[in-house]
């Protein structure tokens, strides 16, 4: 460390924490973006463009455009798609030392369309696909050595294995002491037997200290009942902090004695394919940054300013990733937010 000293001076060294390293686990895939608005009708050829995406990917993108110390754990294919995946997540600064690469197994892919106000639909070709490959054995004591936050999102239940192998990394984390976060991030065509969702969803749900979940996903969860009742379920167990998003519209974070409601920023939005995972991963940069733990946790729920101001700078990265195109291309750093006001 350099430091200047003037006569007679000391050279004082202050100690600053690093932030604590968050893990992204799960599925990684192409993202096809079609040039096409649903809505009209054009005689010319479909185009496609290929974008990285997957949601746990998307995070780790996330956290590490922001400055934070990011890794993704999951398997990539060795096909063209995986070397692409592979690059991007370099180029967007994501620590790889978790990935595994695979030869025998292709890369899943999305071709995904948006409607006039920006919204998505997917189509999945995800069939025993390099991502679903990753076993529980590839998890590694050693990733949990130190503090950390450990991420995922229910496209890695769709299938019994994955399903367990999902749960082994979220109970591993939970029992080194490390912040786990769960963002339901519901694709319901991925799965075969859509009646498998609802438990597994839940059971991953009850290692979680943070849930993130749409207003849409809340009504699944809710399975037909009270979506209060859904929220105190959460509430009563692991989760000390569950964000309900609402695309526009105010979010409300849940608190197991208070809840808050944000306005996000108002922005034109152009595609909003990462707009979720970019709150995300703005969320747990903030708590990074700030060195939460299991431990420390329910101060930062005390705190409503602090937890306000996190709440906040996830909801700017978000707005700020619906107005671009595609998923890791739409993800802010710190200055691309500093002219995103809030609404």
């Amino acid at each position: 460390m350099d430091c200047d000293k003037g006569e007679g001076n000391d050279c004082l060294l202050y100690l600053v924490s690093p932030m604590i390293r968050i893990i992204s686990y799960g599925e990684i895939l192409v993202d096809m973006l079609s040039d096409r608005i649903l809505e009209t009708k054009q005689k010319d050829n479909e185009q496609f463009t290929k974008f990285p995406g997957g949601a746990p990917a998307n995070v780790a993108a996330a956290v590490a455009q922001l400055g934070g110390d990011s890794y993704f754990a999951g398997k990539i294919s060795t096909d063209i798609f995986g070397e692409f995946l592979h690059d991007a997540l370099v180029q967007m600064g994501v620590k790889t030392d978790y990935i595994y690469r695979i030869e025998n197994k292709k890369t899943a892919l999305a071709f995904v369309s948006r409607d006039a106000s920006g919204e998505r639909s997917f189509e999945f070709f995800r069939s025993d696909t390099a991502d679903l490959n990753f076993d529980r054995n590839d998890f590694n004591q050693h990733w949990f050595e130190e503090d950390g936050i450990f991420h995922a999102c229910s496209n890695t239940l769709t299938e019994k294995e994955a399903y367990k192998t999902t749960l082994v990394g979220l109970k591993m984390a939970k029992n080194n002491d490390w912040l786990v976060s769960f963002d339901v991030n519901l694709r319901l065509n991925l799965w075969d037997d859509i009646s498998d969702a609802l438990p597994r969803v839940w059971d991953c749900l009850a290692q979680a200290h943070i849930v993130k979940l749409s207003k849409e996903e809340l009504m699944f969860l809710a399975d037909g009942g009270r979506e209060d009742m859904a929220i105190d379920r959460l509430l009563a167990g692991k989760s000390e902090i569950v964000v309900v998003t609402d695309g526009a519209n105010p979010l409300i974070c849940y608190l197991k004695c208070d809840q808050l409601t944000l306005d996000p920023p108002k922005v034109e939005t152009r595609d909003s394919t990462a707009a979720g995972d970019a709150f995300v991963g703005g969320f747990l940069y903030g708590l990074s940054e700030k060195n939460f733990t299991p431990t420390n946790l329910p101060e930062l729920v005390r705190d409503k300013d602090e937890l306000y101001q996190v709440l906040t700078f996830a909801s700017s990265c978000g707005a700020f990733a619906a107005t671009k195109e595609g998923a890791f291309t739409s993800l802010p750093n710190q200055h691309d937010l500093n002219g995103l006001m809030l609404g």
